[in-house]
């Protein structure tokens, strides 16, 4: 029997839903002697309730309710030192990682990346391990991710000869490195960057060095520096690198810029590849800014790939403003189980001084549309005076969508995240002659089932729509809905197995339509 629900969403709740606010939460102090900045947030795919978030310079944060309340410790490496640039990831073992620079006793300051490790989801931390050490040049501004397919942790960052260096013969290069022992060792350090950079920690300086995976295990980066925006690619997990690197886009104005009440801003992109197995699978994304309309227009931009990061598209304008305000600190994280794109960055579209709100915004379309909505509850009033960093963040997974964002309280610095709702900010995105549905496939309930289940979605843009149940090899089980027209809302379809004679095992539903492609597993036992 196949039981069909429709829970309506009514155009006046759509719109009071539009309206409400995304709660924002203050992290607590850490108790770290250091003002917070630039911080990271990690949602566990695996479990979304957990999230680890870190802060300049040695501020971790733990939660393990959605983010709704947070612990705050001070990380500690009697090795290795914690010197910032903090970047927090877990892996499909449950390990915990927080990279970070150095400053060790016993050694130079950020002569290495160091990768400390926990177990017990926080609690506690080893003393570390490191990659990169050579010599007495820095190693600098890092980024990780995990391969979910093996678990192997890639690494990418930035090598100055000498920081600071104005001398011509002192170079900037991108390194990178791997582990395949869950963090206990790393590689040696192999350079995969075509162009040196200089070693001013400016526009010609290779920075910016943020790894994403590939759908077949590809290891990909992009960077700024002398030549504009690059990319480069490995097919065989880091072993080898294209002899030349690819060029993207130009970087008008340059990586390194001024914003009115910051002490300093940067637009260095952020890499992301669509793993999902929906429409946009496979895809590149790269996300920056840059002051190509002005010194007083600063915005944020897109660009994609679609055919592993040959070619690029010219790139798109994801804030959707008049011209002539600022938009920056981007960053972006792509939701694996869906495909959708989000984006977070200061914005100052409603002012006409240096007050500035957060904004997000979502592309469900593989980067063609963006949905732009404020995520703070108020502004604040930078003082140029304090350091802010040289980043926010974003993390997302199933829905879970947590941005972190640097912001004054008063005159000192405080580090804050929202709660997100995405049915909120997709519906207020609906118009009655966009016929192309976007959806969020929830789990099934319950799961694992012995006869029968609920499998709900939420269309949050009308369009005809299939839901199909498949087997573990690809066979057709059942065809719950056939190409309908449905209108936005929720909907509930009942799986009954009797009839069908199925086996124990793993299915699958899937749910299609006009530019959609969403899939989930479940488990049936007798």
């Amino acid at each position: 029997m196949i039981r069909s629900v429709f829970i309506t969403v009514g155009l006046i709740t759509a719109f009071q839903v539009a309206l409400s606010q995304h709660q924002n939460i203050q992290l607590p102090l850490s108790g770290s002697s250091y003002q917070p900045e630039e911080p990271c947030i990690y949602v566990n795919p695996k479990n979304t309730d957990q999230l680890m978030a870190g802060a300049n310079i040695n501020s971790v944060y733990v939660s393990n309710d959605g983010g709704s309340t947070w612990d705050g410790d001070v990380l500690v490496s009697p090795t290795n030192g914690v010197w910032g640039d903090p970047v927090t990831i877990v892996d499909t073992a449950g390990n915990w990682f927080f990279f970070h620079l150095a400053y060790p006793p016993a050694g130079n300051w950020i002569d290495r990346i160091v990768c400390q490790k926990s177990t017990d989801g926080g609690i506690s931390w080893n003393d570390g391990s490191y990659m990169g050490l050579n010599g007495t040049k820095a190693q600098d501004k890092q980024w990780a991710v995990v391969d979910r397919t093996n678990n192997t942790v890639y690494v990418t960052w930035t090598q100055f000869d000498d920081y600071g260096s104005t001398n011509p013969d002192d170079k900037s290069s991108i390194l990178f490195s791997k582990s395949t022992d869950e963090g206990e060792s790393w590689t040696p350090a192999m350079k995969i960057n075509e162009v040196d950079g200089d070693c001013i920690d400016s526009d010609n300086t290779v920075e910016g060095a943020v790894p994403a995976v590939g759908p077949n295990g590809e290891v990909y980066v992009s960077w700024a520096g002398p030549e504009g925006l690059v990319f480069d690619r490995s097919t065989n997990g880091g072993e080898t690198w294209l002899d030349e690197d690819i060029f993207v886009s130009d970087f008008p104005g340059g990586w390194d810029y001024d914003i009115p009440g910051i002490s300093r801003c940067n637009g260095l992109p952020i890499t992301v590849c669509d793993l999902s197995g929906g429409s946009y699978h496979g895809n590149i994304y790269i996300n920056w800014s840059d002051q190509r309309n002005g010194t007083d227009d600063t915005d944020v931009w897109l660009v994609k790939s679609t055919d592993g990061g040959d070619t690029w598209s010219e790139p798109v304008r994801v804030n959707d403003d008049p011209d002539g305000k600022q938009q920056f600190f981007t960053w972006m994280a792509i939701d694996q189980a869906t495909g959708y794109l989000w984006f977070v960055f200061y914005d100052r579209r409603n002012y006409d001084d240096n007050n500035t709100d957060v904004y997000m915004a979502v592309s469900t379309d593989g980067g063609e549309s963006f949905i732009n909505f404020k995520v703070s509850e108020e502004p604040f009033l930078p003082n140029s005076g304090i350091f802010f960093g040289d980043y926010n963040c974003v993390s997302a997974h199933d829905h879970v969508i947590r941005p972190i964002w640097t912001r004054m309280v008063g005159n000192t610095l405080r580090v804050w995240t929202a709660i997100v709702d995405p049915e909120a900010v997709l519906i207020s995105d609906v118009t009655e002659n966009d016929k192309k549905p976007v959806a969020m496939l929830e789990p099934n309930y319950p799961n694992p089932f012995n006869e029968s289940t609920a499998i709900a979605f939420k269309l949050t843009k009308p369009g005809h729509v299939t839901l199909t149940v498949y087997d573990i090899f690809g066979k057709e089980v059942a065809r719950l809905i056939d190409n309908e027209y449905r209108n936005f809302g929720k909907y509930i379809e009942d799986f009954d197995t009797s009839g069908h004679n199925l086996a124990p095992g793993v299915y699958s539903f899937v749910l299609t339509g006009d530019g959609l492609s969403l899939r989930r597993k479940m488990l049936l036992v007798k």
